[in-house]
């Protein structure tokens, strides 16, 4: 299983972007997404998450700008980020907790995709 992340970029502070993250491999099925940041010098953070159901999330430093969601037949998942400010500056990564059979699922991480928010 794989998770690969997509739609980093440099974007100025107000502007917005997408994260894209898609799973591949052999799965059989996909439980919570999410994703999550780490700034220079600081821990991992949890930034939004999303339940198969569609259930979600937040930070509370992200709510009211930022939105997740997933597009299930493209074992697909989304962050649209809006109203960027500097702080949002980070390497964004996805998780998803996805089961290889009935029986067993694992949390994977995609590799990050860098968001640098220029004041």
């Amino acid at each position: 299983v794989q998770l690969q992340a997509s739609g980093g970029g440099l974007v100025q502070a107000g502007g917005s972007l997408r994260l894209s993250c898609a799973a591949s491999g052999s799965i059989f099925d996909i439980n919570a997404m999410g994703w999550y940041r780490q700034a220079p010098g600081k821990q991992r953070e949890l930034v939004a998450t999303i339940t198969t159901a569609g259930t979600t999330n937040y930070a509370d430093s992200v709510k009211g700008r930022f939105t997740i969601s997933r597009e299930n037949g493209k074992n697909t998942v989304y962050l649209q980020m809006n109203s960027l400010n500097a702080e949002d500056t980070a390497d964004y990564y996805c998780k998803g907790n996805i089961g290889g059979s009935r029986w067993y699922a694992s949390d994977y991480w995609g590799q990050g995709t860098k968001v640098t928010v220029s004041s």
